[in-house]
């Protein structure tokens, strides 16, 4: 029964004595990074400009992603987009693409009014008249790359707009054509600065239109990469304006219940291949865009583009962990006598190299942190510089792996000095001036 408690004491002991150990390296290598600050605030740097550039690339992305998503969930999983075929203009397989007459006006409508009646969806119609404008108000202008949409009352809902103040197109200016326009929050700050648009008149594309509503500020995901720099109008005075220009019509529809997004997209396909006569076993005359569809296609793109930077990320952290280790390796010359003394004194080589790889971790970890912070503002400065309307992105998980890659470049930049400085001998390193 002695010999069991002695053996128990003993292994206490030894644990004890383990953990003294090691709280006594800890103690030494940050006692030995604070009689070396400058060393170890230059060194700190070297890692916070690699975990910079990983942390600040992700979050960028992880910004951009999540505008892009906002914007995508105001239009809605189930809606859908009819529009013209869009071709390559050019050979595809050796062969011409065959082009196919633009949707005209009697078509979208007569699209319009069936599906409406069928599927109790809500279709929206509208026309492209011009994407380069320059619109005046008394001497303001502005630059001429305003777009300006003919389209129906249900337009900017149907799209995810929203009124700031005034009001939306109405039956009235539909029927009679009025010369009405809403504005983009960039047109109407453009020209009015500070004063009410609200029935002020503007000119564009040689008409004269009155200002009814002013839209709410968007971003630059939407019509021809900006949504605050459109000019809507009723489409019916759109296709007056147009003169004898032909125009090709756009039909947005939206299912009223998500679940039967795929089979409406299917029906609405039959039905516009029948009132375009398109033949059977043809192709499609016309094309079918589906919102969640784009949003899935921007989410590969953004997986893509995260590979990218966490490789650019890994390579840039591989070149500050070999300085990193360059450095450790000019303090264990510089500390030789030092290890001398402490092997002299009963520190065994385990205990020289755990000395080594705590400030070699320690020294990353306070740089991974100062990076951690520089790349979540470098992040989110970049993604609100492309997208205006992106939100403080915290990446949380980005973070973490920040944190870890930090430990892990330490371990192996400390690992080869620390064996190094453990194998000197204690004699010749006491000699070493």
């Amino acid at each position: 029964m002695k010999e069991a408690n002695t053996t128990v004491c003993l292994s206490f002991d030894n644990d004890n004595s383990n953990k003294m150990r090691l709280r006594e390296n800890v103690e030494e290598g940050l006692r030995s990074i604070q009689s070396n600050l400058l060393r170890t605030i230059l060194t700190a740097l070297i890692i916070a400009i690699g975990i910079t550039s990983l942390v600040g690339i992700l979050t960028a992305i992880d910004g951009i992603k999540s505008s892009v998503d906002s914007s995508f969930a105001d239009l809605g999983a189930n809606t859908f987009t009819v529009q013209n075929y869009i071709t390559n203009r050019g050979r595809s397989g050796g062969r011409r693409e065959k082009s196919f007459p633009p949707i005209s006006y009697r078509e979208s409508v007569q699209f319009a009014n069936i599906f409406r009646e069928n599927f109790k969806a809500t279709v929206a119609l509208s026309s492209n008249i011009g994407g380069a404008v320059q619109a005046n108000y008394g001497s303001v202008k502005t630059n001429p790359n305003s777009n300006v949409i003919g389209g129906d009352d249900l337009y900017l809902t149907i799209n995810g707009y929203k009124i700031d103040f005034g009001r939306n197109i109405n039956r009235n200016d539909m029927e009679n054509a009025l010369n009405v326009t809403v504005l983009g929050q960039e047109i109407a700050r453009k020209l009015f600065g500070k004063l009410n648009p609200i029935n002020k008149s503007i000119t564009f594309m040689g008409a004269k239109y009155t200002v009814i509503g002013v839209l709410e500020k968007k971003g630059s995901l939407g019509e021809n990469g900006n949504s605050d720099r459109i000019i809507l109008i009723p489409l019916n005075n759109a296709r007056g304006l147009a003169a004898n220009r032909a125009l090709t019509y756009n039909i947005t529809a939206s299912a009223p219940d998500i679940a039967d997004g795929a089979y409406i997209v299917e029906e609405a396909r039959g039905l516009m291949r029948r009132i375009r006569n398109d033949e059977l076993g043809a192709p499609d005359s016309f094309s079918i865009e589906r919102a969640d569809a784009i949003a899935k296609d921007f989410e590969n793109i953004t997986g893509y583009l995260r590979m990218g930077g966490f490789g650019i990320g890994i390579i840039t952290l591989l070149g500050a962990s070999i300085a990193l280790m360059n450095i450790m390796l000019v303090s264990v010359t510089e500390r030789t006598r030092e290890i001398g003394i402490r092997k002299s004194l009963g520190a065994t080589p385990k205990v020289i190299r755990l000395q080594f790889l705590i400030e070699a971790i320690v020294v990353c970890i306070i740089g991974g942190i100062g990076g951690l912070l520089l790349g979540i503002l470098v992040g989110n400065v970049i993604s609100n510089s492309i997208s205006s309307e992106s939100s403080f992105v915290i990446p949380w998980l980005w973070m973490a792996m920040g944190i870890a890659i930090c430990v892990a470049v330490g371990v192996l930049s400390g690992i080869y000095p620390a064996i190094k400085a453990s194998r000197l001998d204690p004699i010749e390193a006491l000699r070493y001036e």
